[in-house]
């Protein structure tokens, strides 16, 4: 996995200076837990060490593209084990990356259990009580969980208020059976339609929806998890193609949940490609404006759940509203000032480069039918 740009030179955080301070790093420095920074990283793979607030293992992941809003947490809960019983007032998106178990909350004098295994996807309604359960005496479990802490801390600067603060929000609880993995449907257009849930229980098996204008036969549903302003999406690519290629804000943090493959990453008017390999486990988010496209090289379909701050209910910015409104510019050609590369105007060095990854993992292409199209 090789990172699309140098590092920047850390800023030294030198609270006499009251100059350029940085609170959530501050507090992310005195949780005593393993910081990993890169552009890519394997969730699997990582060092997780005790984390005293949560009562497991654990660390903080940094991406390179992150913005000033997301960060990814790791949790892993040993074997028969469970974590310490939390609230706090800001959300989170959290992704089962190995191992089974089960999570408590309780909200407005209810309790709520609910069991998860591995791809399964939840999310804790704002500031309820919860607690996460290994449900092995043998495999640890381990958690990914994006959150807008980064955000909160910057803003608010104060710990107590943060994770020790008893309002309530039962409002977000929802409908009755979104513990269960009952929803709504809400259909809207092309991209925008959404599932309101608490929990999917696996995002291998959900359903997805059409969605022609990403190239490829490509399907995907967008998620609205405890009534929150994190957004993600669920997409997927059909084995034997890729999808066309696009850029948008940074912050999207991309989680590979089934298949395997790789995404190509560039600046315009970069001559080279960056590239980064990923598979179950794998995190990483294309930096601000950087065109990116994914490939798929196995023989299954590959999906990929997309996490950022914003959703297509609660856009929270004017970038976002441009993007989402139904004359959005998020599938729209560049030419047309939208965010994205057709088939038959991509440099013709990306379909090569993935024929022959193809032809090494003796796959067949089925991309003919797709190149020279527009639209």
């Amino acid at each position: 996995m090789s990172a699309p740009s140098a590092p920047k030179a850390p800023v030294t955080r030198d609270k006499a200076r009251k100059f350029m301070l940085e609170p959530y790093l501050d507090w992310a420095e005195g949780e005593g837990v393993p910081i990993h920074e890169d552009f890519a990283i394997d969730m699997l793979a990582v060092e997780a060490r005790p984390w005293s607030r949560f009562g497991v293992n654990g660390a903080i992941c940094h991406l390179k593209g992150r913005d000033d809003f997301l960060t990814t947490f790791l949790l892993e809960i040993a074997p028969g084990k469970s974590g310490a019983p939390t609230r706090h007032v800001y959300e989170e998106i959290v992704y089962v990356l190995s191992g089974h178990g089960s999570t408590q909350v309780e909200i407005d004098g209810r309790v709520h259990n609910f069991e998860w295994g591995p791809r399964s996807l939840f999310s804790v309604p704002l500031n309820a009580r919860y607690r996460h359960f290994n449900g092995s005496g043998v495999e640890p479990v381990r958690l990914a969980v994006t959150n807008n802490l980064t955000w909160l801390m910057n803003l608010f600067r104060n710990d107590g208020f943060i994770f020790n603060n008893a309002h309530q929000f039962p409002e977000r609880l929802g409908g009755v059976g979104y513990f269960a993995g009952e929803g709504e449907y809400v259909e809207v257009l092309q991209g925008r339609h959404q599932w309101e849930t608490n929990f999917v229980a696996d995002l291998a098996d959900f359903e997805l929806k059409a969605m022609p204008t990403r190239g490829a036969g490509g399907t995907s549903i967008r998620f609205v998890l405890g009534d929150g302003s994190i957004g993600c999406h669920c997409s997927e690519i059909p084995p034997g193609t890729y999808k066309k290629g696009h850029r948008h804000m940074n912050g999207v943090v991309i989680h590979a949940v089934t298949g395997s493959g790789y995404s190509l990453l560039w600046h315009e008017g970069e001559k080279d490609f960056h590239r980064a390999d990923w598979r179950h486990g794998v995190i990483y988010a294309p930096p601000d404006q950087m065109f990116h496209q994914h490939f798929n090289i196995s023989p299954k379909p590959a999906r990929y759940l997309a996490v950022q701050m914003g959703s297509v209910r609660y856009p929270l910015s004017q970038g976002k509203r441009d993007i989402w409104a139904p004359e959005g510019n998020f599938a729209k050609p560049v030419e047309d000032g939208g965010m994205q590369i057709e088939y038959a105007d991509q440099d013709p060095r990306i379909h090569e480069i993935w024929v022959a990854e193809m032809t090494k993992a003796g796959l067949e292409p089925r991309m003919q039918a797709f190149l020279g199209k527009k639209g």
